[in-house]
């Protein structure tokens, strides 16, 4: 247990140590080490981009301090905490000393309060630099979701399944073109399918995170060309207010023979697990219907990913053909006969060079 001597130190640390707005926060902490002092739990909930989570408390013993404060009060809680963090504080000072190039240190916990202004305190008392981020990870949150409601210039490229969209994205970026890659950073293709051969998929706030990271790397005097995704991308969902900017966005519709199409996803998926496949079949049953799914099923017990892509190509034709029924926004055609990525790219990029 640590001294009231401490608990006086920790007083005066608290009305001293250097507390930033958001934005200072940002721009101050690039390239410098950034310390997450919430515990486990919270940090894999969601936390800033290159954050390290060093927890003041393990989830237990944050579960435990939160009971004591509601059964005994603060006092206790605040008591019990300093009893769990004082045999931690060398372990801390060391492992930041390892991490930080400079000496600098940034920290947050949830609401800039006592865990980030105590932990500051000791990385100051021991002769590094620490700031703390003013309103906590609840400050960060606020200023992610709050940017998405700014204006942007967005140009969406659409089609229909199998179209190699996000090829084309990728050719465009190489080009020198502003994109964003919505579905690498979901890891996740968008269909029922689209988990297989991907990584898990991130939580929703770090999604949403990335997302933004993306968005403030770009010029905002040049437009920003994303895929026209539905609002949900497998778990992950597009921020609402970037959903409402998406879907009064022009769209730069590709159209690819069918046939071309089936080609293009057999390649996609020849390497994937036949269960797993199976699986996502499964998931769309009640849309193929009872006859289509048991040949789907067949055809992937047979090896036939032709017609298995075939039929379940032909469930999706017939959902976006429906939603681009019902869009309203302006839409461009760009009829191609080929499935390479050159070609077809120069043709959206030329659309593109015409619209600015």
């Amino acid at each position: 247990m640590l001294s009231g001597n401490f608990k006086i130190n920790c007083s005066f640390a608290l009305m001293t140590a250097p507390a930033l707005t958001i934005d200072d926060f940002l721009k101050q902490s690039k390239q410098e080490l950034v310390v997450d002092v919430r515990a486990p739990v919270e940090f894999n909930r969601g936390h800033l981009p290159g954050a390290v989570n060093i927890p003041l408390f393990e989830d237990i013993e944050r579960a435990e301090i939160g009971t004591l404060f509601k059964q005994q009060g603060k006092d206790t809680a605040v008591t019990r905490g300093l009893e769990i963090v004082s045999p931690k504080m060398v372990g801390f000072v060391n492992e930041v000393r390892q991490l930080s190039k400079n000496k600098s240190v940034f920290v947050y916990c949830f609401r800039g309060g006592m865990r980030s202004n105590s932990f500051a305190w000791l990385m100051n008392t021991s002769g590094l630099q620490a700031s703390i981020l003013k309103g906590g990870y609840k400050s960060y949150r606020n200023h992610v979701l709050n940017y998405f409601t700014k204006p942007q210039q967005l140009i969406l490229l659409g089609g229909h399944t199998g179209s190699g969209k996000t090829d084309i994205i990728k050719h465009l970026a190489e080009s020198g073109l502003q994109t964003i890659d919505l579905e690498r950073l979901a890891n996740h293709k968008g269909s029922a399918f689209g988990a297989i051969n991907e990584d898990r998929q991130p939580t929703q706030q770090n999604f949403e995170h990335s997302l933004y990271e993306a968005f403030v790397a770009q010029d905002p005097a040049k437009p920003v060309i994303l895929e026209d995704e539905s609002k949900s991308i497998g778990f992950n969902k597009i921020p609402h207010a970037l959903w409402i900017q998406m879907k009064q966005a022009t769209i730069i519709k590709l159209e690819i023979p069918f046939e071309l199409r089936i080609e293009n996803l057999v390649k996609d998926y020849a390497t994937a697990d036949t269960e797993a496949l199976k699986s996502c079949v499964v998931k769309i049953a009640q849309q193929l219907g009872p006859l289509n799914t048991r040949l789907c099923l067949n055809y992937l017990d047979e090896g036939n990913l032709h017609d298995t892509a075939r039929l379940t190509l032909q469930y999706y034709d017939k959902v976006y053909g429906y939603t681009y029924s019902q869009k309203q926004q302006p839409l461009i055609p760009v009829v191609s006969d080929t499935m390479d990525v050159l070609s077809n790219a120069q043709k959206i990029q030329q659309i593109i060079s015409s619209l600015h």
